[in-house]
């Protein structure tokens, strides 16, 4: 049975389905824009008073005076409640995300260009950042991890984390007991697009943060997209995807469990498996079918499956690769034989899973390399986020009298060939000086 649809790449011309999955976009319709632009408004007017009559109208949450931020009270409870074994396991999937981000750079720098000059760049971490953690189809616990891990090595010294609220008014109860693992105690029951806006602009409950990251809804990516250059925005999170490039030694039932681990997520997600093997595409989408009908709550996945999901066949591993680069997916694994003798090759997605072994959800969770990644083929420009996404660098020049009379007439020959006057003038009027 042929679950997905099986093309062959390259060809002229290129398969509909291939030329729809390049084609992906972060959609978001017309009407969403025009709904997340009207609550904006109203929280930036209005501030906690519209919060709360939006948690009313979408959540079914009637917020008391004392408002919607979680007591820490709450937060310990939560983690007092929490499975001892998901417990151990969030707390080494912490270190293990630690000890992968402290390796990543955030050190200013210094250099003497002689005759006394000193350059460099000073590195200082965002004063406060928002996080958001989704919690409709499921509490992606594991985002908080990821968020506040790189934010905390960079320095951050104020994380303020929304998840939307359940319907007795808390945030999820392991969200909660994984705040209080991390140390953060800033936790608001409020989501969707009025949190954005809400930390966007500033409520009486909730002060104005510096940058904002975190998946969600189509309606907290589109509050996003409209607050960005108001306060910072890594990356718009869109529909998750992943590549498979497999040969024929590739394990079908492997093949076939990691395209639905991330058709699972459902809303537009594409799933694709890139082989050179006619045969193991066929025993994939055999095993794709199998597979998701022992899952329960399948419909969204079938949907994404049909919607963007593929099986592609390739006479070589080299136009695999070179499909996958042009996909540029969230997610690239290799299940093929020597997967390090490829690497090189591909040169855009979000992050590269190499072997049998290395299955997607180890880097969802575990290995300690981060989830949020690029997608809608934004790999071709941007990386996962990391420690870097809460640091800014600052230019530091100081430069001498000595130098200065150097190069003074060439600085001032340069601004006036660009018509800038008192430019040239800033850089004249020392010389007179001395």
């Amino acid at each position: 049975m042929k679950l997905i649809e099986v093309v062959s790449y390259p060809s002229d011309p290129i398969s509909p389905k291939i030329e729809k999955i390049l084609n992906r976009k972060l959609d978001v319709l017309g009407d969403v824009e025009v709904a997340v632009r009207k609550i904006l408004d109203s929280v930036r007017s209005e501030g906690d008073r519209a919060v709360a009559e939006f948690a009313a109208r979408f959540d079914g949450v009637e917020f008391v005076e004392s408002g919607y931020k979680v007591a820490v009270s709450e937060l310990i409870s939560a983690l007092n409640d929490l499975d001892p074994n998901l417990r151990l396991a969030i707390e080494e999937a912490i270190e293990n995300i630690r000890k992968f981000h402290n390796h990543q750079g955030k050190n200013s720098w210094f250099v003497e260009d002689g005759d006394g000059v000193i350059l460099g760049k000073k590195i200082t971490p965002i004063d406060r950042v928002g996080i958001c953690v989704p919690a409709g189809k499921a509490p992606l616990f594991s985002s908080l991890i990821m968020c506040a891990v790189p934010a905390q090595i960079a320095g951050v010294k104020e994380i303020c984390v929304v998840s939307p609220p359940r319907t007795n008014g808390c945030v999820d109860p392991v969200i909660s007991a994984t705040a209080r693992l991390l140390g953060i105690e800033e936790v608001h029951a409020v989501g969707g697009a009025q949190a954005v806006a809400a930390m966007a602009y500033g409520t009486e409950s909730i002060r104005r943060v510096d940058k904002i990251v975190g998946p969600g809804s189509p309606y907290t990516v589109a509050a996003q997209k409209q607050v960005f250059g108001l306060v910072g925005i890594p990356m718009l999170p869109g529909p998750s995807e992943i590549v498979v490039l497999a040969d024929e030694g590739a394990d079908p039932s492997h093949v076939a469990a990691d395209m639905l681990s991330q058709a699972e997520h459902g809303w537009g997600v594409a799933s694709v498996c890139i082989t050179t093997s006619s045969k193991l595409g066929n025993e994939v989408n055999a095993e794709l079918s199998k597979q998701l009908a022992e899952l329960s709550h399948n419909g969204d996945t079938a949907r994404a499956l049909e919607e963007f999901g593929a099986i592609v066949i390739v006479d070589e591993l080299d136009h695999g690769i070179e499909l996958m680069n042009r996909l540029a997916p969230e997610h690239a694994e290799l299940l093929v034989t020597n997967p390090w003798e490829w690497i090189d090759k591909v040169r855009h997605c979000g992050a590269l899973f190499l072997g049998t072994h290395s299955t997607e959800p180890v880097g969802d969770y575990f290995a300690g390399t981060n989830h949020v990644l690029p997608t809608n083929g934004a790999a071709r420009y941007a990386s996962s986020l990391g420690v870097a996404d809460f640091l800014k660098d600052t230019s530091i020049i100081s430069y001498s009298e000595k130098r200065l009379k150097k190069v003074g007439s060439e600085i001032s020959r340069l601004a006036r060939a660009e018509g800038l006057e008192a430019h040239a003038r800033a850089v004249e009027i020392r010389g007179e000086k001395s």
